[in-house]
């Protein structure tokens, strides 16, 4: 039974009538499984790095109410706040970027991390649902407004954005950005023929990245040549899935977190196969797939452009960093450090993530279908 009245008129009831309750119990169950998971497997880690046992819980405790208070507050914003903040986020993120390639520790190769006092922070992973947003009112603008160059600023944007993250170098999120804004300005109406070129021209830009950085083509071959490769997390994450079978071993009974650097983050869905077994992995696959397919289905009413591109930007960005995760962990995809939403140990992924779901809470919202209290409803029109 809700505490919120139907006569109450204030910003939380409003929201809490308008909001969509079914992705919000999605987010809210996959949250609490990662909490689950990050503590079962982040303490073999710390005691192997040298660290306290419950280090990397605490602070994914932190992080985790970071995030929710993020995504609450996104959330409560109206459909021209999102976009409002989410401009202004993008030119900070941009900002960031260039300092990272400039001030950022050189780590493994590459510059991904801004180090703010104990707290490092990957500005990738806010430029992402920054970008989307932008790139949606650019894309929406141009068919507004007569005249207007919404797609050569969003094309000019996009190219300044994956220039910032090749320098890092980090071709992972790349290809993550240029799927999203592809699938964003196909929904915008571009033209078969322009859809085939940018195609063809990413399978360059892919074949280039094989051919001068040696990470990527590390990575690349290991994946088809696994004989000639150093194969390590891939082959216990393989281990852990065949020993948990279709129930598990139990929790705390695993033993692939003593032996993967990454249990708690990148291979955080192998520790879950193997202490939960397989029914487990496929009710967080699910999870997965409600929260996406949900929040598509909450456009199919849509008529504003706008968030059209921005949902569904959003959605996909969600649903393909989720599904790279997970093929990793089953030796679909070559390696690629990329978290697992809302489960993977991660501060700057977990809140970045809670922005960007905030955002799509926000501009889901059933404002028409509220009646009692429409004088108050104004703050939300779009």
């Amino acid at each position: 039974m809700s505490t919120f009245s139907r006569t109450d008129n204030s910003i939380i009831s409003t929201w809490w009538w308008t909001v969509d309750r079914w992705l919000l119990m999605s987010l809210a169950l996959l949250i609490i499984i990662g909490i689950v998971l990050v503590f079962g497997a982040s303490p073999a880690v710390a005691e192997r790095i040298g660290l306290p046992s419950f280090h990397f819980v605490q602070r994914q405790i932190i992080f985790l109410l970071m995030s929710v208070a993020a995504m609450f507050c996104v959330s409560l914003m109206p459909p021209v706040m999102v976009r409002r903040f989410g401009i202004i986020l993008f030119a900070v993120c941009l900002l960031l970027l260039v300092a990272t390639l400039i001030v950022g520790p050189e780590v493994k190769g590459a510059r991904r991390w801004l180090p703010i006092g104990s707290f490092t922070l990957q500005t990738s992973e806010f430029i992402k649902p920054a970008f989307i947003i932008f790139s949606a009112w650019m894309l929406s603008q141009s068919q507004k407004v007569s005249g207007f160059a919404g797609w050569k600023i969003s094309m000019i944007s996009y190219m300044v954005v994956i220039s910032l993250l090749i320098l890092q170098p980090d071709l992972g999120q790349s290809i993550l950005v240029s799927i999203v804004w592809g699938v964003q300005i196909f929904m915008a109406g571009l033209a078969w023929a322009w859809v085939f070129g940018l195609i063809a021209l990413g399978l360059v830009g892919i074949l280039t990245a094989y051919i001068f950085l040696p990470h990527v083509a590390g990575r690349i071959d290991s994946f088809f040549h696994p004989e000639n490769s150093d194969t390590f997390q891939v082959d216990q994450a393989m281990n852990a899935f065949r020993s948990g079978g279709l129930f598990g071993k139990g929790p705390g009974e695993g033993v692939v977190k003593i032996h993967l650097p990454d249990a708690h983050s990148d291979y955080i869905f192998a520790v879950a196969g193997e202490e939960f077994g397989v029914i487990v992995c496929l009710l967080i696959i699910g999870i997965f797939a409600v929260i996406v397919i949900r929040g598509f289905v909450n456009l199919l009413k849509e008529q504003d452009l706008f968030t059209v591109l921005a949902v569904a930007g959003l959605l996909i960005q969600f649903g393909i960093q989720a599904f790279i995760n997970l093929a990793v962990n089953l030796s679909i995809l070559p390696s690629k450090g990329m978290t697992l939403p809302f489960v993977s140990y991660g501060g700057s992924s977990m809140i970045a993530l809670a922005i960007g779901m905030g955002m799509i809470l926000s501009l889901t919202r059933r404002y028409s279908q509220y009646k009692p209290g429409q004088t108050n409803l104004s703050w939300g029109q779009k």
